[in-house]
């Protein structure tokens, strides 16, 4: 396997482990996570000794989300007075490209479980979305939080996890941004179970991947596949309109606020500019 910045890759016994390693604090995803993710799942996709992936992360937390202090000048241009064509053009595909990163989860021929432990945080969420089972450790917590700065959340989270959790659930977190609990996530559907600690829980998602790998590798892979087909186009054209939603209308000072707010460590007051 080739070596990765944000991500480290163990096989054995058919069964791959993906685990986020950073670089940013609490894996945030930065530039290496949204290039590298589909260049890992391509490469397992590849191997056909690969029967089931367990997606894991480093240190206490699974993810804090979008690396806003790598990432934000990304949003620099879109947020200029009178962003034109170009930069809502390029913010566009920066959108599908990170889309696709996801996607290329959820696209995985074979199953893919992970496993979660302290904070799951928007692009954290969307990344667990695109994942077949979840398991969590009883100090998880949960928010997909967009909304608290100023975004649609543009990545698969509005487009998975309907079918997941449900629409009144999804909405509920959606626009309210709060934190939910493991109780919670496991009460909702958003996780198969929990488990006593982030060992338990890995251990759990490997005991699940191992199991899947025993069976018949192109049966388990047909299941799938069937599964997925009956949603692949809606969550396609979501994705879609999203990111031309967002290429459109994200820019606000709204947004401003609440990427400066997140920074300073303060509350953000959204004016509806």
């Amino acid at each position: 396997m080739t070596e990765w910045t944000a991500f480290s890759v163990d096989i054995s016994d058919h069964v791959a482990q993906v685990t986020l390693l950073g670089p940013g604090k609490g894996n945030a995803m930065g530039r290496a996570f949204w290039t590298e993710l589909p260049q890992v799942f391509a490469e397992l996709d590849a191997d056909p000794e690969v029967r089931a992936v367990v997606l894991a992360a480093s240190g206490k937390h699974f993810s804090f989300g979008l690396d806003l202090a790598e990432m934000g000048g990304d949003f620099a241009p879109l947020l200029a007075e009178r962003a034109l064509a170009g930069p809502r053009s390029r913010f566009h595909t920066l959108v599908k490209s990170m889309q696709a990163s996801v996607t290329a989860v959820a696209d995985s021929r074979t199953p893919v479980i992970a496993a979660i432990q302290g904070w799951c945080i928007g692009g954290g969420v969307d990344l667990i979305a695109a994942a077949d089972i979840r398991y969590a450790s009883a100090d998880a917590k949960f928010s997909v939080r967009e909304a608290k700065i100023g975004i649609v959340a543009d990545i698969g989270s509005l487009q998975r996890l309907p079918a997941i959790i449900g629409e009144g659930h999804l909405r509920e977190l959606a626009y309210t941004g709060k934190d939910i609990d493991a109780s919670r996530a496991a009460s909702i559907g958003l996780v198969n179970d929990v488990l006593d600690d982030a060992d338990a829980a890995l251990a759990a998602a490997r005991a699940t991947a191992a199991e899947i790998a025993a069976n018949p590798p192109l049966v388990v892979q047909g299941v799938k596949d069937v599964l997925d087909r009956e949603r692949a186009a809606t969550v396609t054209e979501g994705l879609r309109y999203v990111a031309a939603w967002n290429a459109a209308f994200l820019p606000s000072e709204d947004l401003t606020e609440g990427i400066t707010a997140v920074f300073e460590k303060r509350p953000a007051t959204f004016r509806g500019e």
